[in-house]
């Protein structure tokens, strides 16, 4: 999740490494914070492998400043990465909402709607947090109102996210 944030902010514009830092933030950080000592390493691994490159500027006040820069192998590889995303990224909420963020950059609708069909798929299984054997348990079915909760929130979230998938799928199509 965190190498794709990376390569998707610096498909958008070169960066420094601390709006880099900001903007993942934005995106993931009330759920996942990133700290220097996750980012940092992670910037290196994708310089050496050859999906950005560094360059030093100098600073406005004081020290110099580098900005990261995807380099063509990095804009395939993200392209790579939203086309072909692993399983994870299409189930866990977090690393989906990651990939959507990026998916502009995926210039073919078809692979585009090929993306959004896997995430339909999934939220259109039955679920739930709760079970009572291998039987998934709504909202209605519980005492307990804080579960109840969880399932009445979760259901509308869903039944939005199926709602704007079905749209967006058909404007794609269409």
């Amino acid at each position: 999740m965190l190498e794709l944030a990376i390569l998707g902010f610096l498909y958008d514009a070169p960066l420094h490494g601390y709006e880099l830092r900001k903007r993942i933030a934005a995106l993931t950080g009330h759920v996942k914070p990133i700290a220097e000592s996750t980012l940092y390493p992670a910037i290196k691994r994708l310089e050496k492998a050859g999906l950005l490159e560094r360059a030093t500027e100098p600073g406005s006040v004081a020290a110099p400043r580098h900005v990261l820069t995807l380099t063509e192998d990095g804009r395939r590889d993200l392209r790579r990465r939203l086309a072909e995303p692993v399983h994870r990224d299409i189930t866990d909420e977090n690393r989906w909402f990651t990939l959507l963020a990026f998916l502009r950059h995926l210039d073919d609708a078809a692979a585009q709607a090929a993306v959004l069909r896997r995430r339909l798929a999934f939220l259109e299984e039955p679920a739930s947090f709760f079970y009572e054997g291998d039987r998934p348990l709504r909202a209605e079915e519980l005492d307990d109102p804080f579960r109840r909760g969880i399932l009445t929130i979760a259901r509308a979230t869903s039944q939005a996210e199926l709602t704007w998938l079905r749209d967006t799928l058909a404007s794609l199509d269409g």
